[in-house]
């Protein structure tokens, strides 16, 4: 995308990624050394340290690591940076989950039956008898699939509360906690949303995200099967709404739980930054959703409606690949593949 906008690249990589596609198609690659994540691709001053010493004007979060940090976002801005993405201020009401919720009810969206931030297991207890199990128990950082636990009944959710607590805490660095009603056999749909910082809010498309492991997707795809285009339709304008009342800048996604039977739908959560399976969306659309964010941060656009307007045509399907042990309940098993296939493409 770069090299097709005639801007100069920089990537950083960890010595464990020297390697990696990234570094090899990179104008210019530095060295972050070796290490953990933490001493590495999170390490903000070696990143500032790499940007003053290439010349960088600008900063491509990505869609990990440091791509949903307030603090990060303001510490580029102090030092005269760009960064390709939503305001910090953005970034933080939709980073709690329970302050999504509010900002969602405060915008019409449709919620299911939940709680605030919960204090002790007892009110988690007298909660949960108030809406009814079975209900969802989430940390209110959560993210990638952890802090996330469905109780069928009281002792599940006695037995668990803390237990999630204490995820969040030692994986988020919160431990704040609340409940959702949870939705059998409910679907998972994400609405792929560019904003212009003004007002100004497209939706572009959706995304099925329901094929699921440990609460983590597995497959995505686009268009989402199975649903009627007056649903389709209304999961936009919702989606639309709650990001034009936050004056939403960049890209971003709107995700929604949805109840095949009732055809209903309700707000889950925002995520304020590129997806992983955002390459759906500009393969269906015939976009590319990276140039949008340089050409917004640049200064190029400065309203949606000048974006051009794009028809979907086709399906797109994301599979991710788990290196998993089967005969270790399936734990991270790292190793060399000897031998991939993939499908032959076709170009329309």
């Amino acid at each position: 995308t770069l090299k097709s906008l005639g801007i100069t690249s920089v990537a950083v990589y960890a010595e464990a990624d020297r390697h990696a596609l990234h570094r090899r198609v990179a104008d210019e690659a530095w060295p972050l050394g070796s290490g953990s994540a933490a001493e590495t691709y999170l390490d903000q001053e070696k990143l500032f340290a790499i940007v003053e010493q290439s010349g960088a004007e600008a900063v491509h979060p990505g869609y990990g690591f440091l791509s949903e940090n307030a603090e990060f976002v303001r510490a580029c801005e102090s030092r005269g940076l760009v960064f390709i993405g939503p305001k910090a201020e953005q970034i933080e009401a939709f980073g709690m989950k329970h302050t999504a919720r509010r900002l969602a009810r405060d915008s019409e969206v449709p919620l299911l039956p939940g709680t605030g931030l919960l204090e002790s297991a007892g009110q988690a207890l007298r909660e949960a008898e108030a809406i009814g199990y079975p209900v969802m128990l989430k940390s209110t950082a959560g993210g990638g699939g952890i802090g996330m636990q469905v109780c069928i009944d009281a002792a599940t959710l006695a037995t668990n509360f803390d237990r999630v607590k204490r995820l969040g805490a030692n994986n988020f660095a919160h431990d704040g906690v609340y409940l959702e009603k949870f939705i059998a056999g409910a679907r998972h749909i994400e609405v792929q949303v560019f904003g212009d910082g003004r007002g100004g809010v497209r939706a572009l498309g959706e995304r099925d995200c329901s094929a699921q492991r440990r609460h983590q997707k597995v497959l995505e795809e686009t268009p989402a099967p199975n649903l009627r285009d007056e649903v389709r339709a209304g999961l936009y304008a919702t989606a639309v709404r709650l990001m034009a009342a936050v004056n939403y800048r960049s890209a971003g996604t709107v995700e929604f739980i949805y109840d095949p039977e009732s055809e209903d739908f309700w707000f889950l959560e925002v995520n304020t930054r590129l997806q992983v399976e955002h390459g759906v969306t500009e393969q269906v659309y015939g976009i590319d959703l990276v140039a949008w964010m340089i050409q917004l941060a640049a200064g190029a656009i400065e309203d949606v409606e000048n974006l051009p307007q794009t028809n979907p045509q086709g399906w797109s399907i994301q599979a991710r690949i788990y290196a998993e042990d089967p005969n270790k309940d399936f734990q991270p098993s790292a190793g060399l593949l000897t031998h991939v296939s993939f499908p032959e493409v076709v170009e329309r």
